[in-house]
């Protein structure tokens, strides 16, 4: 079950707690910079997971001027389209509405999910799924320097993998083990844990006795979380 670390009170909350009840997740962010693309990218996230746990959700974004700007980019990475935030309150159906915001920014009260800010760095020419990996490669909660050698090390890790997958695809099909979904499913639903589930994914990269077509279904499961294409290359030669 899904527990998200509210930032006002620093206690668990569960984001989904009727069962099919709807989740309004509002997201803030009212710059175009790389911390409030970071802002709508946790947004994404958590939309991502309440959805595989099979809550509906109402994603809205609420903004300023440079919305357009922030919505170009957005869709650069691979998020997927918020709602303008229409002037609502309480009382819609919803049975929890949760606010994804900057680090020490204002938002009405309710449930809060703080991201920590993005130092900048050298993002032109970079694969944006790359870029997207490197943003969701520590934890929402933890601020991201934008180096080089991130970005090298996102670039290189986005290749290998999708090579790999396209190679295991070849492969006849095999369910996802158990005790890897178990891994997945825990790591993310800890408070979008995703530096957790790339970690399970590393381990499934090299586990010597799980099959490629094992292999292949776990990186196209988590990838429904993650965002980055993982199956881009499926076809592709070797």
């Amino acid at each position: 079950m899904l527990r998200i670390i509210d930032a006002r009170t620093r206690e668990p909350v569960d984001p989904a707690p009727a069962r099919r009840g709807l989740t309004r997740v509002v997201v803030h962010a009212p710059g175009s910079d790389t911390t409030n693309l970071r802002v709508l990218l946790v947004g994404d996230l958590l939309v991502r997971t309440l959805e595989l746990g099979g809550t509906p959700v109402w994603a809205l974004l609420t903004g300023g001027r440079r919305q357009p700007e922030l919505r170009a980019g957005a869709a650069t990475l691979g998020i997927r389209p918020f709602e303008d935030s229409p002037d609502v309150g309480a009382g819609l159906g919803e049975a929890q509405v949760v606010h994804v915001t900057a680090e020490g920014g204002a938002v009405a009260d309710g449930v809060r999910i703080a991201v920590a800010p993005v130092e900048p760095g050298p993002t032109d020419h970079c694969d944006p799924a790359a870029l997207r990996l490197a943003l969701i490669s520590r934890h929402h909660s933890a601020p991201v320097r934008l180096e080089a050698a991130r970005l090298d090390d996102a670039r290189a890790t986005l290749a290998r993998w999708r090579g790999a997958v396209a190679r295991w695809a070849r492969q006849p099909s095999r369910p996802i083990p158990d005790a890897v979904r178990g891994r997945l499913r825990d790591a993310w639903e800890d408070d979008l844990d995703v530096p957790r589930v790339l970690d399970v994914l590393r381990q499934v990269e090299t586990e010597p006795d799980l099959p490629d077509g094992a292999r292949f279904e776990t990186y196209a499961y988590a990838d429904r979380l993650l965002g980055l294409d993982l199956t881009r290359d499926l076809g592709s030669p070797s």
